[in-house]
C-alpha cells in the first residue's frame, strides 16, 4: 500500500495508526540524508545516511526509487522491499507522489492512497504549527499544491479532517 500526502496532511500519523490496527502489516523504512527530527529513531522512522553513502547506493542500483525533496535525498530499498514481499508480508510505504509513481511501475498490483487536508487554509495552519520560517512554509505550500494535483492518479483519496481520529 502506497500512502502519499502533502506535508502537514497527517500521512505519518495515519500510517502509524494503520500499523497499530494491522500488526501483520510491515512499514517500509526509507533512507534519507536529512537529519533526524526530535523523537525519530534511526532504522524505525528512517535510515539516516550521508549524502555520499546515498549517492553510492544510487550508483549501485539499490533503490527502487529515490527523489530529492527540500534539498534532501529519500529512497526506497529494493532489497528490503523484495525481502518483505518474498516473505508474503503486506507492506505500507509512506512516500511522496514522484516516488509513488516509480513504486507503481515496479509493483503494479500495489494500492495507492492519497490523503488530503480538508482545505488549503487548514493545511497552512498545520504547517504553521511546525514552527518553520515563512520561506520554508511557502515552499512547502507550493510543493503541496503540486502534489495535490497528482491525487487523481491514486486509487483512493481520503480527506483527513481530524488528525487525532
Amino acid at each position: 500500500m502506497i500512502v502519499s500526502a502533502p506535508s502537514g496532511a497527517g500521512k505519518t500519523s495515519i500510517c502509524r495508526k494503520i500499523l497499530r490496527m494491522f500488526p501483520d502489516l510491515r512499514f517500509s523504512v526509507s533512507y534519507t540524508t536529512r537529519l533526524p527530527r526530535p523523537g525519530e529513531v534511526n532504522g524505525k522512522d528512517y535510515i539516516f545516511i550521508s549524502e555520499d553513502e546515498f549517492r553510492a547506493r544510487i550508483a549501485r542500483g539499490e533503490f527502487i526509487e529515490w527523489v530529492e525533496n527540500y534539498g534532501q535525498l529519500y529512497g526506497t530499498s529494493k532489497k528490503a522491499t523484495n525481502a518483505f514481499l518474498e516473505q508474503g508480508c503486506d507492506l505500507i510505504l509512506d512516500i511522496e507522489p514522484r516516488g509513488a509513481k516509480a513504486i507503481r511501475e515496479h509493483y503494479p498490483r500495489s494500492v495507492s492512497v492519497f490523503i488530503l487536508p480538508p482545505s488549503l487554509s487548514d493545511l497552512k495552519s498545520r504547517l504553521a504549527k511546525r514552527g518553520e520560517n515563512a520561506a520554508v512554509m511557502e515552499r512547502r505550500l507550493q510543493t503541496s499544491l503540486d502534489e495535490i494535483r497528482e491525487a487523481l492518479w491514486y486509487d483512493y483519496i481520503i480527506f483527513n479532517e481530524r488528525l487525532d481520529e
